[in-house]
């Protein structure tokens, strides 16, 4: 308690200015001459008029000449008396640059800023001196040194009211007013500190303390909650207060808000994935395979949202999430659960190790419980094929040394080395290249040992005559954020080019060591990175450091995961194919409609012959697809090359701002232009996401036209992993609005506004649509008629369509949600969505489909597509979806959403925004499992 107390930055301030007091009491009664230093002597002669209460100086001290200008100089002892004017400005400067540091600490500010508020007072006190007496020249020159010292460091008020500050104090000390100068750094430097420290202006905090969240009573309602206030379209923020405006009892829960924050249920859906990794029932290699999953999602949950965070943070924006959180109180909360998350990952390898691992004949051991033998190898490894790679970069200031850049994601050792001639300690960083496994496995064995740990135990090799006293491994995570900005359609594939390769310089946002590693060494590194970031403006935190319990970077697991041991996987399986293999795709899409439920239907055999076949078809005369993540070469990119050759008119609409596939994509891109095929690469404003093809073919002299739409991307990879949906269909209205759909993205450069008979699409039509189909069921539910909703989605965040599902579960509309990943309804509170259940959907399989259906009061419309329910979907991307109208397959649909919804080893989804797992019985299988289980039957 004692020491918070003196810890606190006003207790600080406040003791600062008392020491410095004291020392100019003493001062001035060991040199009485500079009594007036501190007094208003100089300012009455300046003023010309006698100030009230200002001590006359000494007339033993006076001199001729005192009267008017120039009195300064003519003093005695002109140059100690300057002295303590400047010193004195300097002085009072320090604590004004502390507390604006102090201030400022949360968001981003200059240096230099820092620099202007300590140098500016004695460059004014400088000038008000050699002008001596005209107050004009010396505002006039004053304001000149601070234009120029300044034009590039504001950021904002505030820091003009620093510098105006500063230049306060120097022209107080100028003038022998030091006690003036004191006076006003004190109370300036209090107040600041008070209102940073209270959050004054700040109306959201005054609406918390007036308007505190109401309290729900455990189990039942004790009333009804309001209507839903009416919104304009595109609203942010849900009006918690309104929502869940239920009387208090005397049994209460904590207050919740009306929504879950998206970052945090994200996180939970990291801790389904973790769990995954826990579940003894899951093959051992598969939880290898899950906790590695685990490790890269969260790299990437901190490049994009704790980056995105911390610069809104730095660059001091308030505005408050879905959930009322401002962006610093949404990053503490991160902070805290990311930590839990984080042991949780390690507790979960150690267990794998010990109870999985090793009596598998899978060892991970340290260099020193090998054999002689084993040592030997691992020897001539090292000298053969990782020193040839090893490049130490020293961290110095030495000329010709520039400071090191360490990349992200990237292992690295901190070094610190003593040169044995001149005794002194040198700090070296390590990179570790991608190109060396992180596993480095014994002959003949299933015996491993880190890179890491082979590198410790021959890192004199890479400093001879020296001596080695810590290795410490350590890795960085930067900002991804990447910024599009407008460019002409000539350009814009370069303006991609350049960003990409901008965003490995990101700001460093999370620095993973060991819990080992010593403190002497972290110090160092820490200090390397903040001057670093001293230009990125994002700052680093201690929180920003994770100590690790062992092995940095679990996700590189995924080598062990590889290792050829069928036993410890899930078993394999053969998806079957539901179109007939002996007659063309298209002469059976003239007969019907065909669903494709991947993987356990084959992708291949379907989708992708379904574009193959019409690229050799010669019938066929033209080919126009979306593609968002293609990966890598496959079949269908050389078909698409030789129905160009082949004289066909093939359009292909490569989206290059995929993230993280950016450059991928832009190969692709270039690879087809290069091919002669008319290539599209985006919209500079908006993600085309959606994912469908349309062929063109004659038939009977006459043109008839086939198209697939998916939930999936044109991907042979990733269709072996993710569950999708494909519909290929001949149906005329669908297929003529893909036609529309696709003139409208080749020949124009604004998101698609045409008219559909059908589709549904983004961003002009679709969140308007979804809303009118949600209120339908909630006018027939009010009505008396039994409405329901059903959707399977990756993510659910739009702001409006909560709102709307809540309406309806007041209405009593009953949903069903099937959601993968993020989901910002809260399920089962009384009065606001009693009829709502949410499942969280995880597995062998990442869950990938979307589809929706709604009871449209007996008369069931179902419809699949590209679409979250997400604000990014539904208003910035290009996103299609389609309804089905094929009772055989709206009758698969019901079929797959039941058995999904009804999951008897489902994560229930509580209101709270946590998940509790069903307890299934020793036969139950799971909803991925049951398809499996159905395929095998066939």
């Amino acid at each position: 308690m004692i020491r918070r107390f003196f810890q606190s930055p006003v207790v600080r301030t406040v003791g600062y200015y008392i020491l410095l007091a004291v020392a100019l009491v003493v001062l001035v009664k060991l040199l009485p001459l500079l009594q007036s230093a501190f007094s208003m002597e100089r300012a009455r002669e300046l003023f010309g008029y006698n100030v009230p209460g200002a001590t006359d100086i000494p007339p033993e001290l006076q001199q001729p000449g005192t009267e008017g200008a120039g009195g300064f100089l003519a003093k005695p002892y002109p140059a100690l008396r300057t002295f303590v004017a400047i010193l004195g400005a300097l002085l009072l400067a320090i604590p004004i640059a502390k507390v604006y540091m102090t201030t400022k600490r949360e968001t981003r500010y200059d240096q230099s800023m820092v620099h202007t508020i300590i140098m500016l007072p004695i460059a004014v006190t400088g000038i008000v001196i050699m002008v001596q007496g005209s107050l004009a020249l010396a505002f006039s020159l004053a304001g000149i040194v601070a234009a120029v010292r300044f034009r590039h460091t504001l950021q904002d008020t505030k820091d003009a009211v620093y510098i105006f500050l500063a230049i306060s104090v120097g022209l107080a000390a100028g003038i022998e007013a030091l006690a003036v100068a004191f006076v006003l750094s004190l109370l300036f430097n209090i107040v600041s500190l008070y209102m940073w420290r209270f959050n004054v202006g700040d109306i959201y905090a005054q609406e918390a303390v007036a308007a505190p969240a109401p309290k729900l009573k455990k189990g039942t309602a004790t009333g009804e909650a309001p209507a839903l206030p009416r919104r304009k379209r595109g609203s942010v923020f849900l009006d918690a207060k309104a929502l869940l405006a239920i009387p208090e009892t005397e049994e209460v829960e904590q207050p919740i808000a009306a929504t879950i924050n998206p970052e945090i249920s994200l996180l939970e859906f990291q801790g389904r994935v973790l769990a995954l990794a826990e579940d003894p029932a899951v093959p051992l290699l598969a939880r290898l395979r899950f906790l590695s999953i685990f490790g890269r999602n969260i790299d990437e949950f901190f490049m994009i949202k704790v980056g995105g965070l911390k610069q809104a943070v730095a660059e001091g924006v308030t505005k408050k999430t879905i959930d009322g959180r401002t962006p610093k109180e949404l990053l503490n909360a991160i902070t805290t659960r990311m930590h839990a998350l984080v042991r949780r990952q390690y507790r979960c390898f150690d267990e794998l190790r010990a109870r999985g691992l090793e009596p598998s004949g899978i060892r991970i051991l340290e260099y020193d419980q090998l054999e002689q033998d084993a040592q030997e190898y691992l020897k001539s490894y090292f000298d053969e094929r990782v020193f040839p790679l090893l490049t130490p970069k020293a961290i110095t200031t030495t000329p010709g040394h520039p400071l090191p850049y360490v990349e992200e994601f990237l292992l690295s050792l901190a070094v610190v080395v003593r040169d044995q001639r001149t005794g002194r300690d040198h700090f070296v960083v390590l990179d570790v290249a991608d190109a060396l496994p992180r596993f480095v496995q014994l002959p003949d064995v299933n015996d491993f040992v880190t890179i890491e740990e082979l590198i410790r135990a021959h890192i004199d090799t890479l400093y001879p005559n020296r001596e080695v006293l810590e290795v410490a491994p350590f890795r960085l995570t930067r900002s991804a954020e990447v910024s599009f900005g407008t460019a002409t359609a000539e350009t814009f594939l370069e303006v991609i080019e350049d960003e990409v390769k901008r965003r490995p310089q990101g700001a460093v946002v999370r620095i993973e060591v060991e819990r080992s590693m010593p403190f002497p060494v972290r110090d160092l590194l820490l200090s390397h990175l903040r001057r670093e970031e001293s230009g990125q403006g994002v700052p680093l935190e201690t929180t920003d450091i994770y100590e690790l319990d062992g092995l940095i970077d679990l996700g590189a697991v995924e080598e062990l995961a590889e290792l050829p041991l069928p036993e410890h996987e899930y078993p394999v399986f053969t998806p079957t194919v539901p179109i007939d293999p002996d007659r063309p795709v298209l002469d059976q899409l003239d007969e019907h409609d065909v669903l494709v439920h991947r993987p356990y239907e084959s992708y291949e055999e379907t989708v992708e012959r379904f574009l193959c076949e019409a690229a050799e078809d010669p019938d066929v005369v033209s080919i126009k697809l979306t593609l968002y993540r293609p990966g890598g070469p496959s079949r269908l990119s050389d078909a698409l090359k030789k129905a160009a050759a082949a004289g066909k008119d093939i359009s292909v609409f490569v989206e290059v701002k995929a993230r993280f596939d950016e450059e991928l994509n832009i190969f692709w891109a270039k690879q087809l232009e290069r091919s002669g095929i008319h290539t599209v690469t985006g919209l500079v404003k908006h993600k085309t996401h959606a994912k469908f093809a349309l062929v063109v073919r004659r038939k009977e002299d006459a043109l008839k036209r086939y198209v697939h739409i998916g939930t999936g991307n044109y991907n042979a990879s990733t269709a072996r992993q993710y569950t999708d949906l494909d519909l290929l269909t001949s149906n005329e209205d669908l297929c003529t609005d893909a036609g529309v759909l696709f003139n409208e993205l080749t020949g124009s450069s604004r998101p698609p506004a045409a008219d559909f008979r059908k589709l549904i699409v983004a961003p002009t039509y679709m969140l308007t649509s979804f809303h009118e189909l949600i209120t339908r069921e909630t006018e027939n539910a009010a009505a008396g008629g039994q409405g329901y909703i059903r959707a399977k989605l990756n993510g659910l965040s739009d702001s409006e369509v909560i709102e709307a599902l809540y309406a309806a579960s007041k209405a009593g509309v009953k949903i069903d949600l099937v959601v993968r990943g993020i989901c910002c309804v809260r399920p089962g509170v009384p009065g606001l969505s009693d009829n709502i259940r949410v499942v969280g959907a995880v597995g062998r399989f990442l869950e990938h489909a979307r589809i929706y259906v709604f009871a449209n009061a007996g008369s069931p419309e179902f419809y699949i597509g590209s679409a979250d329910w997400r604000g990014r979907n539904l208003r910035r991307r290009v996103e299609v979806v389609t309804p089905v109208l094929d009772p055989a397959i709206q009758t698969r649909l019901d079929e797959i959403l039941e058995i999904e919804v009804t999951d008897p080893k489902g994560w229930e989804m509580q209101q709270d925004g946590t998940y509790v797992q069903r307890t299934p019985g020793p036969e139950a299988l799971s909803a991925q499992e049951e398809f499996l289980a159905r395929l095998v039957a066939v």
